[in-house]
């Protein structure tokens, strides 16, 4: 009996590693008869594992069922779902925190002692720092990621960070978690352009409206996209200076949303940076830690760049 469960164990643990498996490589794997493997896979259906017959394959598929059976877990699975869901407790999705504690708990009861330990030790080493972004539902996550799997046009309510509710009509195409907020990159209609949306500031508009043919990505990649609107977005100083270094060298030290990075050649960059003081604008350009020289920026710029080399100057006794 005892060899019987190990054998399960093994037969699930390869059903999951890839789609399709015929009887014939289960059973060389298991080193048993091609009829033991047919009387495993009864059992294991017998258990709540929905194991599917590939036609014309003599093969086995592991599905999804209607229940969740147990799953199983190599250790660095199971501290990384663990690891997540205590990560998902404290997040800015509303609604998940119970459910994910109550997730923790059914897994942290059924980990060996080994693994619960490394957990644990993780969770009293850390200490989380920093409000969170504003909170998502996940209803209205969900009703976005529907719309742009169903590709069908999405209406939603926008209160504009100004002021001021709209109602848009757009087609979705990513959702994307940027630091910490929630972005919905989509088409919209009404402008004839892509534009980005803060999720937390949008409520959805049931129904959903007609099916589209999706466009390409904006830029061909949403993530890039977002980085480079937020980036360039109207911020009360703005400045672009040279970086005597190649963008592939600076671009680690730019991180998204912190500025646009313009390549010139092998010896030099431009960065587009924008922020909402001059003193706030000296500290990004200065955190690449790479020569500058300032292009363009209003004259408030000038004045902070001077005062943070004098107080620096000073520092060192030469000022």
């Amino acid at each position: 009996m005892v060899e019987t469960s190990a054998r399960l164990l093994t037969l699930l643990s390869l059903l999951q590693t890839r789609r399709d498996w015929s009887g014939a490589e289960l059973a060389d794997r298991l080193g048993v008869s091609g009829r033991t493997v047919r009387r495993d896979m009864e059992r294991l259906r017998g258990l709540g594992y929905p194991v599917h017959a590939v036609q014309g394959t003599a093969g086995y598929r592991l599905g999804a069922g209607a229940s969740l059976p147990p799953l199983l877990l190599d250790d660095d699975e199971a501290i990384a779902v663990a690891v997540g869901l205590r990560t998902a407790a404290g997040g800015p999705v509303t609604g998940i925190e119970e459910t994910s504690l109550r997730a923790l708990t059914k897994l942290e009861q059924v980990l060996p002692s080994r693994l619960r330990h490394r957990v644990n030790t993780l969770h009293t080493a850390t200490v989380r720092v920093g409000a969170g972004g504003p909170a998502v539902s996940p209803d209205t996550l969900m009703a976005i990621a529907d719309a742009c799997r169903r590709h069908e046009r999405l209406r939603f309510d926008y209160a504009a960070p100004r002021g001021g509710d709209t109602v848009r009509s757009v087609e979705p195409h990513s959702l994307v978690s940027f630091g910490r907020h929630w972005y919905l990159v989509a088409w919209d209609a009404g402008r004839e352009d892509w534009r980005t949306f803060r999720v937390d500031r949008l409520t959805p508009r049931s129904p959903t409206g007609p099916r589209f043919t999706p466009r390409p990505p904006p830029d061909g990649d949403v993530a890039a996209y977002l980085a480079r609107r937020l980036s360039s977005r109207a911020w009360p100083v703005q400045a672009t200076v040279v970086l005597h270094e190649s963008a592939e060298i600076v671009a680690d030290r730019v991180w998204p949303g912190m500025g646009v990075v313009e390549a010139v050649d092998g010896d030099g960059c431009l960065l587009h940076v924008g922020a909402e003081t001059p003193s706030a604008l000296v500290w990004m350009i200065t955190s690449v830690d790479t020569a500058f020289t300032l292009v363009s920026g209003p004259p408030e710029l000038v004045e902070a760049l001077r005062a943070q080399a004098e107080r620096c100057l000073r520092a060192l006794g030469e000022g």
